[in-house]
């Protein structure tokens, strides 16, 4: 079980697996006011940043599940690096059918809604592990600008434009299923560039080191497509953010 290999190359020196800096996730964890033992379950939990952070910070417990076996092990070495090994916890696994045995006062899909097959599945697979008061957490793209061509939202990584929302359309969708919008940190461009950017020094290095390997063709392409794409495409036209929700 795994996750296609070009994600474990170009995101494998990431922390974050969003376009998301520290600084935001720092600002989400403090903006959710969460008491000391809060239980916070992770659904496409990646490296792991996000529990660990909380975990020290703010004294959280934690359990991330992750199809990823090096992105589940990379999680696992930051959660002894930060001290909170005793705190968090780590499963290689599939996520999509993951109930936990224990309620979570925060249950959370950062950006791997495709897990329930969209935003509404993965509320509801979440609404599983949550107890009654508890808050749901989504990362979920949007248009910032509503791309003016089908060919553009595809330069998105979009299959069409349909794939997501403006920000107000996005917001009211919550609503509609039921769940009060409580708070919300949206990324920036810095945050997509930190994302986006740093896969290509890792993709640049990969290669240097995997001459001969038979990805290395796909690497190269993606290497050499990617910084334009992004730049006239996901950089001026898509938006990303987390989104905190209580059931109504």
């Amino acid at each position: 079980m795994d996750i296609p290999r070009i994600f474990t190359i170009t995101e494998s020196a990431h922390r974050i697996h969003n376009p998301f800096t520290p600084e935001k996730l720092a600002t989400l964890g403090a903006a959710l006011r969460q008491a000391p033992a809060t239980r916070v379950l992770d659904l496409g939990s990646g490296s792991g940043e996000m529990l660990c952070t909380w975990a020290r910070d703010h004294g959280i417990r934690g359990t991330g599940i992750d199809m990823s076996p090096l992105f589940t092990g990379q999680a696992k070495l930051r959660a002894d690096e930060l001290g909170v090994s005793d705190r968090v916890e780590f499963i290689h696994g599939d996520a999509a059918d993951y109930v936990a045995d224990e309620k979570a006062g925060v249950a959370a899909c950062i950006g791997a809604t495709w897990i329930g097959g969209g935003v509404a599945g993965t509320i509801e697979l979440l609404a599983k592990s949550l107890c009654t008061g508890g808050l749901i957490l989504i990362g979920e793209p949007y248009w910032r600008q509503r791309p003016p061509t089908e060919d553009v939202a595809k330069g998105c990584l979009a299959a069409s434009i349909s794939d997501y929302l403006a920000l107000p359309l996005l917001l009211a969708s919550f609503g509609d299923l039921g769940y009060d919008v409580v708070e919300m940190v949206l990324a920036d461009q810095d945050g997509w560039d930190r994302y986006e950017a740093a896969k290509w020094l890792t993709m640049r290095r990969w290669l240097a080191a995997n001459p001969d390997d038979d990805f290395a063709r796909e690497v190269r392409e993606q290497l050499n497509s990617e910084p334009v794409r992004y730049a006239t495409y996901t950089r001026e036209y898509l938006g990303w953010g987390v989104f905190a929700l209580m059931k109504r």
